[in-house]
Formats: structure tokens, sequence, C-alpha cells
């Protein structure tokens, strides 16, 4: 707390001014570049030798794209990195979805129970509103919901502020009594999820945690910046509060101001265009200019600016990103190889954060499927996906484009080739459908190329009859363009 105190944020403000702190983001926009580099593109939650009309690869396919698993996730990786970890968490709600429903939750909404660095029970909990609709401080109404491994118990508590009080029964709240009603609720308030395993998990930002030797919860991506970015809000606090004094003020005498009447002081006009003669005496070299006097101090933006870069830069740096993640440099990348040269950093921070999302995520997919088929009996085969990650960045469609148009040029490549260069994430029966289309759309293409090919042929016999190669004067008449419709064409011309 000393430390605290002592910080830009930590003095106390003085209320008898203004407001003069500013708070620059720069802690949130971390936590969404953060989240745009693990979950820009949508991982694949794949079935091992399942083909895309297999109905549990559907059904994941599903979950990630009209189910809103693929936002849940954006929005946990943003949670993960500001926290350090966050819990996600499996439900069904039959009356509202059709598909199991994945929540990302806080970490310090959960007290976690380990065992061997594993997550073997954890309680969530949250604050209710008054069932009467009275805000009553004196009296907390809260709703916990413990998991344990094939089962969800939920309870209801009304106590006060620091203590967790007495439990009630789940009807007595209107948020917990679709609980009370569902089917399969035990008198303790548990019920059967279907799945042996929890369905809850905990997904790490990064280990480890720098602050707390030994345990399993993650890393923030703000531990040991939190001076730097103290020093960048009052950097910026006293830029802004430079601008706001160096505004531009008049100074004028006592004779220039509108007299407002007795007990209401006087005024100056700072937009009037004509003014009386003063009455007063004049020196010789005195002139009415020489009587007020304009003050606008200069600003020190550069050495301002300058800091607060400086400060943004070692923040970001710290946090294990490159500036280039953020847009800070100025200089755009053409191709991906240089974007990964500039950003090597930050995709070294990707993939140990892909390392820690890789068990979790392949849990919370198999929760998701034993949930499925566990309420609404499917076809869905509950199993452990594995978990299919993309690049970091993708190729400039163009610059592929070009390269597929100079293979072909030179017949380096097969047309299938071609197609997987183009498309590097499709799968064998989207390459094979593909392929099969450009071949009825482009049937000259094949019969061109046996034409081709033919042609070759009979070259190599033509050439094997005279025996092999011949020198450029003694090759046939046929090869020198005549006896086939051609001008004839000269040993230089040919050569």
């Amino acid at each position: 707390m000393g430390r605290i105190a002592r910080f830009f944020w930590g003095v106390p403000p003085d209320p008898a001014q203004l407001p003069s702190r500013l708070h620059l983001p720069l802690a949130g926009d971390i936590a969404m570049g953060s989240a745009g580099l693990l979950f820009g593109e949508a991982p694949t939650l794949a079935i091992e030798d399942a083909g895309q009309d297999d109905p549990t690869q559907q059904h994941l396919d599903h979950m990630m794209d009209e189910g809103g698993l693929h936002a849940v996730l954006y929005e946990a990786a943003e949670i993960s990195s500001a926290y350090g970890g966050v819990y996600l968490r499996v439900g069904w709600d039959t009356e509202i979805a059709d598909h199991p429903l994945v929540d990302a939750i806080a970490p310090d909404c959960a007290a976690p129970e380990w065992r061997h660095g594993r997550l073997r029970a954890v309680t969530f909990w949250r604050t209710l509103e008054h069932p009467s609709g009275s805000d009553t401080p004196s009296e907390v109404w809260r709703h916990l919901e413990r998991h344990e491994p094939g089962r969800i118990f939920h309870g209801l508590y009304k106590g006060g502020q620091d203590r967790l009080g007495a439990p009630q029964p789940l009807a007595e709240h209107p948020e917990t009594e679709s609980f009370a009603r569902a089917n399969g609720v035990d008198s303790e308030g548990g019920i059967d999820t279907g799945h042996d395993k929890l369905c809850a998990v905990y997904w790490p930002n990064m280990r480890p945690n720098r602050l707390i030797r030994g345990t399993p919860l993650g890393r923030s991506d703000y531990a040991g910046v939190e001076q730097l970015m103290d020093a960048l809000d009052e950097s910026w606090s006293s830029w802004m509060r430079e601008i706001r004094l160096a505004k531009a003020r008049l100074v004028v005498p006592d004779a220039w101001l509108d007299n407002q009447g007795p007990g209401k002081g006087a005024m100056f006009d700072a937009e009037r265009e004509l003014f009386a003669p003063l009455g007063m005496l004049q020196g010789g070299t005195d002139s009415a200019k020489d009587m007020y006097a304009l003050i606008q101090p200069e600003i020190r933006d550069s050495a301002h600016l300058t800091t607060c870069s400086e400060l943004s830069k070692e923040i970001i740096h710290l946090a294990g990103y490159s500036v280039q993640t953020f847009g800070r440099s100025g200089e755009v990348a053409a191709t991906a190889t240089e974007v990964h040269a500039k950003e090597r950093r930050s995709f070294s921070t990707r993939d140990r954060k892909t390392g820690y999302a890789t068990v979790p995520l392949s849990d919370i997919g198999e929760a998701i499927l034993a949930v499925h088929s566990h309420v609404w009996g499917n076809r869905v085969t509950p199993q452990r996906p594995t978990v299919e990650w993309p690049d970091g960045v993708q190729e400039d469609p163009e610059a592929l484009s070009r390269i597929a148009q100079a293979l072909d040029a030179a017949g380096a490549a097969s047309t299938e080739t071609k197609v997987r260069l183009v498309h590097p994430e499709w799968s064998d029966d989207q390459v094979t459908e593909e392929l099969a289309e450009i071949r009825r759309e482009q049937p000259d293409r094949a019969e061109l190329a046996g034409l081709v090919g033919g042609n070759r042929q009979r070259d190599q016999e033509e050439e094997s009859e005279n025996g092999g190669l011949q020198r450029e004067g003694t090759r046939p008449a046929r090869q020198r363009g005549q006896g086939n419709g051609r001008r004839p064409v000269s040993d230089q011309e040919s050569r």
C-alpha cells in the first residue's frame, strides 16, 4: 500500500481543483492485441479421422461459427491477458438455445481447488439483486455454482457484505428459480452433466506467476509494468495540463472594461469591434497597443510526445509484444515473412500462449460434446478433439496468385499443387472438389495438355530415328519450318 500511495494515481485528488488526471488505456489495447493474435482467425476443433459429413465434427464447427464459441474465446483471451487466466464454463438452457452454452468467467469470481497443478473442482459466485427489488445494503444475496466431475451444484445464500450467510431455497430468487424446476435437480441442488470430467476449465495466460510462487494461476501481461503505466498516465496528464495552461490570455487595463453596475463587476468583450476613444491622458510616445499584453506560453509538445512514445514502447516490449503489432511503427510490411521478422517477439508470445490454451480448449470441446449428447441425445459422440491453430499471419492472396502463375508458366507445378498453394487452409476433400470443378470448367486445358504431350512424344520418336539430337545445320527440314506451311528459317534464326 505504501508503494501504491507513491504512484501518480495513488495520491488522493484535491476536491477543490478541477479533474486533471487522464488515463491512457494502453492496458486495454494490449489485451485486445493479445486476443487478436490468438483468435483473429478461429481455431479448428477437429475429430480424428472424421469427414465433413461426420455429425460430431459438424456440431463442433456449428458451435465455433453459429454457436458463438469463437466470440467467447475472443472475450476469454482479453480477460486472460488482463487477469492472468480465465475460466471457461459449459452449461445449457433448453428454453433459449438448442446447443450447449459456453461462458468466459474472470478468475476473481471463482474459488478453485487444485490437485497436482490440475483443476479438481471450482466454485463460481455472483451477487444478485434483492428479490423484492429494494436496495438493502445489509442484506446480500449470492448464487454459488460448484463444478465437480460429473456434477454441478447450485446454491442460493442470503448474507451480508462480509459473510456468505445461510442457504436459501433456489425458488426464493427469480435468478435461480429456473435451476429449482430443472429436470434432474436433487434436493442438494445438484444435477448430472453426463460428463465424467469437469464442465469448467482454467486457461492460464502464461506461467509462472511471478508474484505467487508455486501457484497454478497464470501471469498477467501487465505484471511488472504497473509503474511504467502509471508514469505514462502522468506524462499524458502533464501534456494535457500544459495545453490547458497555454491557452492565450489577454491582459487589458481597467479603463477598457465595461462596468456592469454597482456590485456587478466589469467585463471585457473580446469580440467587440468598435471602441470609444479613451478618456485619459496619453504620453507622446504612448499608443493603445502598449496598454495591453497577449500571453500565450509555448507548449512542449515534442518533449511530451517523445516521453509518451518511449514509455509506450517499453511497456509493450515488457508485456511480450512488438510495437509493430499495435501499429505504432509507421511501417507496413509487404509479405508474411517481413511481418514475422518485424513482429518476432509478438509471435513468440503467441506461440507460448497457444501452448497453454491447447489443452483447455480440447477439454472444453469434449465437455461440449458430452453435454450435447446428454441433454439432447443427438448422434454426437463424446470424444476429445484436437486443436488446430491457424497461422498468425496470412500470405497476401495477390502474392500467392503471382507465385502460382509463375509456376504454371514454368510448368513446374501440377494443378493440385497450385490449388494447395493458394488455399493452404483447405482439407483434402475441398482440394479434390476444386480439382474436379477445374476439370469440368476448363476441359480444353486437359486436351491441350494431351496434345502437347503427344507432340513431344512424336518429336522424340523422330529424333531417335534420325540418330538423336542433330546439330543446327543438319536438323530435319520439318523442324526448320519447311514442309509444314511455315516460312523457311535460317540457321541463325533457329539458333
